[in-house]
């Protein structure tokens, strides 16, 4: 049921124009695409959930861009992807800055011009639950999920006067912006952490003491075979032990994260008399293998004391310090993601199709230390930067889950406009 004023219609009968991209012989060989050029030729990884993206491009020069018969992006048409990751669409708005786009074989355009839908407001209704739940119903294919031009002019979309289509959009847009702001102040204060990373953990930059003196003196280095040792992680266990019993950290929860996260930990069997190793507060994880020498031994540290025992996967080991009280891990964790130590760490990966770490290599590197004072100063300034940080993803997080609400009732009638602009 609609409200009074709405109607259901199919994208046919709304008179949205679907185009798909050409597929006759001129359809662009893999030698006649090139890095920069006339037309910019999208692709299935150009058009992701968020919209457009444009990390990765290719294009087509002026020549072919006319020998082919369809598949021109129109400002103001939405693209929506066919094949593979079916149903990501993206907007051709004004924000996008490219002259000339064409669509690759696995998209179609939608064009408004022509239709009952304006065009704001029909992006707002493609990225819908209402929209996503018929496609996945309708997309055929194991292997690789399709839609064709047919099934998408049979999608069911409700549609308001076109006054309240405006009006709908305009109230989104505007939790857009929210949104989009949010995500930049997000990567500003990532570059920030990073740049500020740069020059704390190489003593390019020299915090106060609590004297408010400049700390001075040089760094000195150490290998981690005199800093600690090493222990294994679980041992003996097969499938069925997990989902139940005593929390142990999961490979992820390292790979992500410069500190483990207490609150993401899963569950294995261990009986009382079992011999494995438990974890500690201050102990260090390293993943012991990756399909790229980048993200080999990617480390993260314990600071939460944990009352009951909590073990550490198969796929990981730990690296247990000597003094505890002479190195602050705090600022252990934030060296070892730095870039200058974890190019040390690449550099020791081995192996072809997948990279793996050894111990024994891993243990011959060398961190370069401060006062422990000067330790602890750097990790409450990184430790800060990583609440700010925090603070805008909670909030963008919250951004996103409200207008998610807010598109549940507005596009579906339930909350409804008012004349001067405001939700009723």
């Amino acid at each position: 049921m609609v409200p009074k004023g709405w109607e259901v219609k199919t994208l046919e009968q709304a008179k949205i124009t679907v185009t798909d991209g050409d597929r006759g012989k001129e359809y662009p060989k893999s030698s006649e695409f090139f890095d920069s050029g006339y037309c910019l030729f999208l692709s299935a990884k150009n058009v992701t959930k968020k919209g457009f993206s444009f990390l990765d491009t290719q294009f087509i020069s002026e020549e072919k861009h006319k020998k082919l018969r369809k598949g021109v992006v129109k400002k103001g048409d939405i693209v929506l992807t066919t094949r593979g990751s079916v149903g990501q669409f993206a907007y051709y708005d004004h924000t996008v800055n490219f002259e000339n786009i064409r669509i690759n074989s696995g998209m179609v355009t939608l064009g408004c011009s022509k239709s009952e839908l304006e065009s704001d407001f029909f992006y707002a209704l493609s990225k819908s639950s209402l929209i996503a739940r018929q496609i996945d119903s309708a997309a055929f294919g194991s292997a690789q999920p399709q839609l064709t031009v047919k099934i998408i002019k049979s999608l069911k979309l409700p549609i308001p006067p076109l006054v309240e289509q405006q009006k709908i959009a305009k109230i989104l847009s505007t939790w857009d912006k929210a949104i989009s702001t949010t995500e930049r102040l997000i990567e500003n204060s990532n570059q920030q952490k990073k740049a500020l990373m740069q020059q704390l953990l190489a003593g390019k930059k020299r915090l106060l003491d609590e004297s408010g003196k400049r700390f001075e003196g040089e760094w000195e280095e150490r290998k981690l075979s005199n800093l600690g040792s090493t222990f294994n992680g679980l041992t003996g266990k097969t499938k069925v032990d997990f989902g139940s019993g005593k929390k142990y950290i999961p490979y992820m929860n390292i790979f992500k994260n410069t500190f483990i996260d207490t609150d993401n930990l899963d569950y294995v069997n261990v009986d009382v008399d079992e011999k494995q190793n438990t974890v500690q507060f201050g102990d260090v994880f390293f993943t012991t293998s990756s399909e790229t020498p980048e993200e080999v031994g990617m480390s993260s540290v314990l600071l939460k004391k944990t009352k009951e025992p909590i073990y550490l996967n198969s796929f990981c080991f730990g690296f247990r310090l000597f003094e505890i009280d002479k190195v602050t891990p705090a600022f252990i964790g934030y060296i070892l993601r730095s870039s200058h130590v974890r190019r040390k760490i690449a550099i020791l990966a081995q192996g072809a199709t997948r990279y793996n770490l050894s111990k024994v290599q891993l243990l011959k590197i060398s961190i370069a230390l401060p006062s422990l004072e000067e330790q602890q100063k750097i990790a409450t300034v990184l430790t800060n930067a990583d609440k700010e940080i925090g603070l805008l993803e909670q909030q963008l997080a919250d951004l996103q889950q409200e207008k998610k609400a807010l598109m549940q009732v507005l596009l579906t009638g339930k909350k409804r406009v008012v004349v001067d602009g405001e939700v009723s």
